[in-house]
């Protein structure tokens, strides 16, 4: 789940930096659109990266394997030879780690509710004994794993491409597309369901084979290019394993700020407030999130936040997780984007390649895409 389509293309021939510039435009001017979706939450806006496709992309909602072109994005001048996409894997489910949490806080309020029968001071039953009630699907098992709207997700974005880019998307091209991807289940999940997808859009009709069995062959897995803060002994030492690095995350959730979520939540729950902490505040506000992506069904943890001042309380939580990822996954430490040079200086080196190849007129690669779990970018 994604705030905005995290595909960001490029093509190897001139002019390709309008090209880029172009499409990354359309993308901005994409994440600022409103969701139009019933079914949507009113916190949708602040679920950052659990934010649904459609929610940033309301266009999905009308023809979800349709691409929107921007009636600039291609001029009759410019004729692209080669596309990199940088992929976000599909939805997927809450990690194990997400799941144990909101158990505990599933816990917390039956435990609560077989105390005083889940009635409020008025006789009116509660929101605290509606969540008690309410069925807790998540598993362990699940652990980040791809959902089938995930693999529906990266079929319709093959789809997409493949429409938008109907010259290098086509069957003769079809065993030179390369997919690159880590070795996160997720990761190579979303990579067998975009070929399943280009399968679809060559083969209309047709079930797909064995992704083994296609002609571009799987998705190749290659940690060290697309998991490389996992090697790189850096940012091992001074972010990932350093107690300290994340410092100012944990100030901000015993500041004020979060301090006053945790009191309006509290009471909207009818729990003790030293129950609670920001990080079961937190799984709850994503669980509305993971409901309304996996099953689009709008559950009674939204109303935890919608109830009162939702705005405020979605732009708070917002904050803590893009402060987290800032200061270990963006601009928050140098090695944080430095460690991602090793990629980068893969895809740039396919795009002088291409239009190297391109002036010889040697075959190439078409398209080269790479899925991806999290990233840290230049």
């Amino acid at each position: 789940m994604l705030r905005a389509p995290r595909c960001l293309l490029w093509t190897s021939v001139a002019p390709a930096a309008a090209l880029a510039a172009a499409l990354l435009s359309s993308f901005a001017r994409c994440s600022l659109l409103e969701p139009r979706d019933p079914v949507a939450s009113s916190l949708s806006p602040y679920f950052g990266t659990k934010t649904r496709y459609e929610d940033v992309s309301p266009g999905l909602l009308a023809g979800t394997e349709a691409p929107w072109r921007d009636p600039e994005l291609l001029e009759g001048t410019c004729t692209p030879v080669q596309l990199v996409a940088l992929i976000r894997h599909g939805t997927r489910y809450p990690t194990a780690k997400q799941i144990r949490k909101l158990r505990q806080l599933h816990g917390l309020l039956q435990a609560r509710g077989s105390r005083d029968g889940g009635a409020s001071s008025t006789g009116s039953r509660d929101l605290g004994a509606a969540l008690a009630d309410w069925p807790l699907w998540y598993a362990d098992w699940m652990d980040g794993q791809l959902v089938e709207k995930g693999r529906q997700d990266m079929r319709q974005l093959a789809l997409r491409l493949a429409s938008l880019f109907p010259t290098l998307f086509s069957l003769e091209n079809y065993g030179r597309l390369r997919l690159i991807t880590s070795s996160k289940h997720r990761c190579v999940d979303s990579g067998a369901a975009f070929l399943q997808g280009l399968w679809q859009h060559y083969h209309p009709g047709l079930p797909p084979p064995d992704i083994a069995d296609m002609e571009c062959g799987p998705p190749r897995v290659n940690d060290k290019l697309m998991r490389f803060f996992d090697h790189c002994e850096k940012f091992l030492t001074e972010v990932e394993r350093n107690a300290t690095a994340l410092y100012h995350v944990e100030a901000f959730k015993t500041g004020p700020e979060m301090q006053n979520i945790l009191k309006k939540v509290a009471a909207t729950l009818q729990v003790p407030v030293n129950d609670l902490n920001a990080d079961l505040i937190q799984v709850a506000f994503f669980t509305c999130s993971f409901d309304l992506a996996i099953k689009g069904v709008k559950s009674p943890w939204c109303d935890v936040f919608d109830i009162d001042d939702a705005k405020k309380k979605g732009e708070v939580l917002e904050y803590l997780n893009d402060l987290k990822q800032y200061w270990k996954r963006g601009y928050g430490y140098t090695i944080n984007s430095r460690s991602s040079c090793t990629l980068f200086q893969d895809i740039f080196q396919h795009l002088d390649k291409a239009v190297e190849q391109k002036q010889r007129n040697y075959s190439l690669e078409f398209c080269i895409c790479y899925s991806f779990g999290s990233l840290n970018l230049l």
